[in-house]
């Protein structure tokens, strides 16, 4: 009834009669706020032109001519808004604001005469263009020149705006480096999407990222590391007279760089500089920083907590002599509101053990150290605040006392730690690591890469960012965050980001209302045909079997199976053998197993074909995941 109401809805406000039924050809991701599917084709062809009501649109209007000349090779050109009313794309920005489509919002109108796009603000139409992207085929997204005829859209009337005002996605580069192109690539991805923050972990232990005048330590030092391949965490330390050569930085020009590149897209950055801990890439620059002032080397991702003081001294004036140089840097690169403080997992051993440290929490009457991380914030918030900024920080900067109102809190400490953060009264970015952490595996850990846990594609759909309890007009939105301990490489990264992200990007745009998995699943297999074109790496996770024990009356172990997606078969064996459509299929009782078995094989098909990956999984493996 819902989905009939709003198509209803669209046709009254588009004027739009005659619409037959054109669903098949529309997945757009995120869902929009209302879709009516029409009758007919528009065709872009060599002759197509775009045109603006509005010379400030006519940026928005290049990158639009740039995505499409680029695979169709035509040359579509912009101009301003005339005569022509056939075989064109009209951008339009509205004269009186629309109602109906708030600040970012967009209305889009295909006919088989011509394409309409009208918002109210640059930014609606830059959202506009991302959706008519998606109804184009999948050969839009190609590297190279697709030579067609001519390039069909189908006909649709959309109206559109988001949810909430912040939707972003967190790279971290500092536990492994990526590249300008590979950052823009990132930020080129998001943007489809309708993701509008990228928020840029810039430096942490394992390297410092960005330059800064009068500083080069930092990156002289700070930027590199031993190089290391295996598992994070158990990697060896550096050994003596062995070469930092592992790493990298960005210059100033980079950045610059890509924050136009950024802002062309709608996208804002958050840089984040993580301190008072996670700061051993600062405290191998400058060693007087850190309570106990020994030379460490930057850590390449071995064991340390405990053993390296990656604290930065809280009684000390280099300290505040150094931070106030960074954010005053960071505050000048970076046009966007907020500066990123990190604040979390403080080792306050190191503290506990300070004479400087101690020496000013008994001058100020504090008695716990929690309350010297508060006495810390309090003074890094000042100093944001002097630099035109807004800070934000994640949970652990709420420790030991009360902060400001306006300092906003990236929420990640679960559900329950989002609804703490909000209660205090601060402005929320809906984090919980349950829904939202990227670098958790999707799928079995038995054939993803290593990694510390399990949050798979259906569960990060499912997810409300208000939660119950909350008022919403504390939550500015959400964030997916990939930290790259486990990541090594950028197609590693696309990899643990896509499809996951497609989920989040609906929950961050679309109406809640509106979120149906099976719907989803049809549009995001769409879109799998768009990333295969655009050589982006996504997991197929989701099609994979889901493979848990649960024990009968008479606590004997059984085997339970599942799947994501609907309309999957599964087919296993326990005698060794590779299942295939032939085998034994799951019927959806737990499975009895047999004397001397000592491991199940497991397989999905659809249609008469393996859809998924195949999943060995020991009967010592199954014991574990009894609930």
């Amino acid at each position: 009834m819902m989905k009939k109401i709003i198509i209803g809805v669209a046709l009254v406000i588009f004027g739009i009669n005659g619409f037959a039924n054109n669903d098949s050809l529309i997945h757009i991701i995120p869902q929009p706020v209302s879709v009516a599917a029409g009758a007919g084709t528009f065709y872009l062809n060599a002759a197509t032109v775009i045109t603006v009501n509005d010379t400030a649109l006519r940026g928005i209007a290049d990158l639009l001519s740039g995505f499409l000349n680029g695979p169709s090779g035509y040359g579509i050109p912009v101009k301003k808004a005339g005569a022509q009313t056939s075989n064109v794309i009209l951008m339009e920005r509205n004269r009186t604001p629309d109602s109906k489509i708030l600040k970012n919002g967009y209305k889009l109108l295909v006919t088989p005469q011509r394409i309409r796009l009208t918002a109210n603000e640059p930014e609606g139409l830059f959202y506009g263009i991302q959706t008519l992207l998606q109804l184009m085929p999948p050969d839009i997204e190609s590297r190279g020149v697709v030579r067609k005829l001519r390039w069909p859209v189908p006909c649709v009337a959309i109206l559109d705006y988001p949810r909430f005002h912040y939707r972003g996605l967190m790279l971290d580069v500092s536990r492994h480096f990526f590249t300008k192109a590979e950052v823009k690539k990132y930020i080129d991805e998001m943007v489809k999407y309708k993701f509008n923050v990228f928020h840029w972990h810039l430096t942490d232990d394992q390297g410092w990222r960005i330059q800064l005048d009068g500083l080069p330590e930092l990156t002289g030092t700070g930027a590199w590391s031993v190089p290391r391949t295996g598992r994070f965490g158990e990697f060896a330390p550096p050994q003596p007279g062995e070469k930092a050569t592992y790493g990298g930085f960005y210059s100033q020009k980079d950045i610059r760089e890509i924050i136009d590149y950024a802002r062309k897209r709608f996208i804002t950055i958050v840089p984040e500089i993580d301190v008072p801990a996670h700061s051993l890439s600062m405290i191998a620059s400058y060693p007087a920083l850190s309570c106990t002032q020994q030379q460490y080397p930057v850590n390449p991702g071995s064991p340390m907590y405990g053993k390296i003081d990656n604290v930065l001294c809280v009684n000390n004036d280099s300290t505040w002599l150094i931070l106030d140089k960074v954010f005053t840097e960071v505050a000048r690169l970076f046009p966007g509101p907020y500066i990123h403080i990190g604040g979390d997992e403080a080792n306050k051993s190191f503290w506990n053990a300070c004479p400087k440290d101690q020496a000013l929490m008994k001058a100020n009457g504090l008695k716990h150290v929690d309350e010297l991380q508060h006495f810390f914030m309090k003074k890094l918030e000042r100093l944001i605040t002097s630099k035109g900024k807004k800070m934000v920080g994640w949970d652990e900067v709420l420790e030991g006392g009360t902060l400001p109102s306006n300092v906003i809190i990236s929420a990640r400490m679960g559900i329950d730690g989002c609804i703490a953060a909000a209660k205090a009264g601060h402005p929320v970015i809906m984090i919980p690591w349950e829904y939202t952490y990227l670098d958790l595996s999707q799928g079995d850990p038995l054939i993803e890469p290593a990694t510390y846990g399990q949050i798979r594609l259906k569960r990060s759909y499912g997810w409300n960012p208000v939660p119950n309890g909350v008022n919403p007009d504390q939550v500015l939105g959400g964030e997916g965050v990939l930290w790259t301990e486990s990541v090594p490489d950028y197609r590693q990264a696309e990899y643990m980001t896509w499809p996951r992200s497609l989920a989040l990007a609906e929950a961050f745009w679309s109406p809640q209302e509106q979120l149906v998995w099976n719907d989803f699943v049809r549009r995001m297999e769409a879109r799998f045909r768009y990333m295969d074109a655009g050589q982006v790496k996504y997991a197929r996770s989701a099609y994979d079997p889901v493979i848990t024990g649960v024990k009968d009356a008479n606590d004997s172990l059984l085997v339970n199976l599942e799947t994501e997606i609907d309309g999957l078969e599964l087919h296993y064996q326990f005698n060794g053998t590779n299942p295939d459509q032939f085998s034994p299929r799951y019927k959806g009782t737990p499975l009895n197993i047999p004397k001397g078995a000592t491991e199940i094989r497991v397989i999905t098909y659809r249609n008469g074909a393996p859809v998924g990956k195949q999943i060995n999984c020991p009967l010592s493996e199954i014991r574990k995941r009894v609930p």
